[in-house]
């Protein structure tokens, strides 16, 4: 096997392996914010009332980039041609720079950075992600 064909059979295992971790963070996250929103709101009565609130209110709109990344990462693990290396190297890089946290930043970065102090499943999965994404490929 050629040398690309390895570092982009490894660089593709790595994706595999940050779509599920990211799925698992994205149910936290999503649990997370119901409990907040149910705190204000009252409690949601049905998974389908749920799901309209998750893809239309305003509450859950900063995990929308989240979602969509998903399915992103899903389009090219799923594609019918070939990827190419700098494809999925740039997913993970993608991956890198959505899942900042920060006190002070875009929506994103504080809902996300708030999510990780509040919530311990979220801070846990923030971390087995976060892990994934700075470990070397081998």
């Amino acid at each position: 096997m050629p040398a690309d064909d390895s570092s982009l059979n490894l660089t593709l295992q790595r994706l595999r392996e940050v779509r599920s971790a990211l799925l698992r963070l994205h149910k936290a996250l999503l649990e997370s914010e119901r409990v907040v929103y149910e705190q204000f709101h009252g409690r949601i009565q049905s998974s389908g009332e749920f799901f309209r609130l998750v893809i239309g209110h305003e509450w859950f709109s900063w995990l929308r980039p989240i979602s969509q990344f998903i399915v992103q990462i899903d389009d090219v693990l799923n594609a019918k041609d070939p990827v190419n290396l700098d494809t999925v190297a740039n997913l993970l890089e993608e991956a890198r720079t959505l899942l900042q946290p920060a006190d002070d930043g875009t929506s994103l970065q504080k809902r996300y950075y708030y999510a990780i102090q509040r919530d311990p499943d979220v801070a846990l999965m923030h971390s087995e992600v976060s892990k994934l994404l700075t470990a070397e490929i081998k």
